[in-house]
């Protein structure tokens, strides 16, 4: 009787250190614009990678089909439903996931943007890719080098609500008169779908005969526009720049259909979401002056608006696209 006794006292702790474990792993959900995106995907591989190396992290990679806020509202009152401890999302739309990212905050959830942000009131910080002026003097800096004596460029953007495009295309027009003789023509939005984005550019070749650059700040887009200038018989006519992966454009910078094209790590964008996801739910406090931590990416430091930068974008050319296209 003694034995059993024992056994079944053994038995019991046992099954309450089990639960112990189990409710002490934190839950952080990664909301991206849509699944299937490759930029997407490589963020989660930073994120799972943050997991492993913090030990207690369940990584949730979530998103909806196709770029709306519907969706990713839809997918947020699911997570509050699982009582998620974090959500870090990257937003369709700055305004229309408010209301549910404060309802996910009410319950105690912790909640970021990082990629494309989160109105301030539905938040508790931002973290960008990079700086917003740097991105968008990169991204016009792109076109500009290869056109030396200046020319016609148009924009393909994602969504017309997209906030992270809106911004860059806006520090892009800022710095425009900067570059003498680049004339930006038009802005078109192909909603990051690889059909649309196609479409779209297809109507601005055919509408701008003497177009000599097109600058797509969306890896869907880049991709795109540069399959349509390659099918259009424009290599060497018009060159394709902006932010894409390397994985996905080296074909097409071996053809010449882009020169040169640019954009931050992925992997480590999701891998920092990630790290100050858990920071703050282990008691960090996001506010104007604090620094989170990143794990191997450091730390950032928020400004007045509860935003960090987290690296300068890179740029890929032929010289080094090959190489890090076996990476991202």
């Amino acid at each position: 009787m003694k034995i059993l006794k024992t056994l079944l006292v053994t038995a019991a702790v046992s099954v309450a250190m089990m639960a112990t474990a189990q409710a002490e792993t934190k839950k952080i959900a990664l909301v991206v614009k849509a699944l299937g995106i490759g930029f997407f995907e490589a963020a989660n591989k930073g994120a799972q990678e943050a997991a492993k190396e913090l030990g207690d992290v369940e990584v949730i990679y979530t998103g909806p089909t196709t770029t709306t806020a519907e969706g990713q509202i839809e997918v947020i009152n699911s997570l509050i439903a699982q009582k998620v401890d974090a959500i870090a999302v990257s937003a369709n739309d700055t305004n229309a996931l408010v209301p549910a990212l404060k309802k996910a905050m009410d319950r105690g959830i912790k909640v970021i943007s990082w990629d494309s942000g989160v109105a301030p009131e539905g938040r508790s910080m931002h973290l960008n890719p990079s700086s917003n002026p740097l991105i968008g003097n990169m991204i016009i800096k792109l076109a500009a080098d290869n056109l030396p004596e200046g020319g016609d460029v148009a924009v393909l953007s994602a969504t017309a609500t997209s906030t992270n495009q809106n911004v860059w295309i806006e520090e892009m027009t800022k710095v425009l008169p900067n570059y003498k003789g680049i004339n930006v023509v038009a802005t078109v939005y192909g909603d990051d779908l690889a059909d649309k984005s196609y479409r779209e550019t297809q109507g601005l070749i055919q509408s701008h005969p003497n177009l000599k650059a097109i600058i797509a700040p969306t890896s869907v887009g880049i991709v795109a526009a540069a399959q349509a200038v390659t099918d259009a018989g424009k290599i060497g006519q018009i060159n394709v720049t902006g932010l894409g992966l390397p994985s996905e454009m080296a074909g097409h910078v071996k053809s010449g259909a882009s020169k040169s094209f640019a954009i931050w790590n992925p992997i480590d964008l999701g891998y920092s979401a990630t790290m100050i996801a858990y920071d703050l739910i282990g008691g960090a406090e996001a506010k104007p002056g604090a620094e989170l931590k990143m794990g191997r990416m450091g730390t950032v430091k928020l400004d007045d608006k509860n935003e960090g930068a987290m690296a300068y974008p890179f740029i890929y050319d032929a010289k080094n696209v090959e190489e890090f296209a076996k990476i991202f």
